[in-house]
């Protein structure tokens, strides 16, 4: 029988422990798929934060840092700046990115740090309960905002590649999704050219991939796919949004 798919040899051959439904598995794929691809894995360091996706460093087959919530950037910058020779990348969710870690992010943009953001965002809180995010939509139900979020009391929900734009530093930003295939591949293709630019020594690159919560937006898989579809993307609008490489 012929072979038509196989673990890439950037993940580790071990089960995740995702709830069902969730994107963390797909996005992993996706990013060690690409690193196959362009033979980084041997020279590639990981840096993860708090959050669903922190057990990055038992699933990949590189070296990774596991850090305080919010600092993966500024541990990422460190790494980067000692061992200019390593492909240095931060995968971290919207809790932690854009909210305790949002003055990291911002600043390593704006100091345009050769290092590569993958921001997973699925607009809440998903490891600690499922509260309000910085990214949770306006009249979405969290376990801090019971009655839904209001714009009067808790502020618009924050485009994070499109607020980086706005800084010299950061040369490469995009917005995929991993809900179906196209828009799949088209996140693949963002994450490759991610890797790309640090390698062409580019400066700061950051894809946001949105990201399924069945478990924390009470429904399921398949209702989680409609609602990106239609509530997420339209405030999210997919594509790259700034690409200076």
């Amino acid at each position: 029988m012929k072979k038509l798919f196989e673990r890439p040899k950037a993940l580790l051959d071990k089960p995740f422990h995702f709830c069902p439904g969730c994107s963390h598995g797909k996005i992993y794929h996706l990013i060690a798929e690409v690193m196959d691809e362009l033979d980084i894995v041997n020279q590639t360091i990981g840096v993860a934060c708090v959050g669903c996706g922190e057990l990055a460093f038992e699933y990949f087959n590189c070296d990774f840092i596991q850090v305080a919530h919010g600092r993966a950037p500024a541990a990422a910058t460190g790494v980067k700046r000692a061992l200019k020779d390593r492909t240095v990348f931060t995968y971290q969710g919207d809790g932690d990115l854009a909210a305790i870690g949002t003055a990291e992010i911002v600043h390593a943009a704006a100091r345009g740090e050769n290092i590569t953001t993958f921001f997973v965002n699925n607009s809440t809180f998903g490891m600690t309960g499922g509260q309000m995010a910085p990214t949770s939509l306006l009249s979405q139900k969290t376990t801090t905002t019971p009655y839904g979020r209001n714009a009067e009391s808790n502020g618009f929900p924050i485009h994070v590649p499109e607020m980086l734009a706005a800084l010299s530093g950061a040369t490469y930003l995009a917005r995929g999704s991993v809900h179906d295939y196209k828009s799949i591949i088209d996140t693949k293709q963002y994450i490759k050219k991610a890797f790309i630019n640090q390698l062409d020594e580019g400066g700061f690159s950051l894809v946001e991939i949105l990201s399924l919560c069945p478990t924390n937006w009470g429904c399921t898989p398949i209702e989680a796919i409609k609602r990106v579809e239609n509530k997420m993307i339209p405030y999210y609008p997919l594509g790259e949004i700034k690409n200076e490489m």
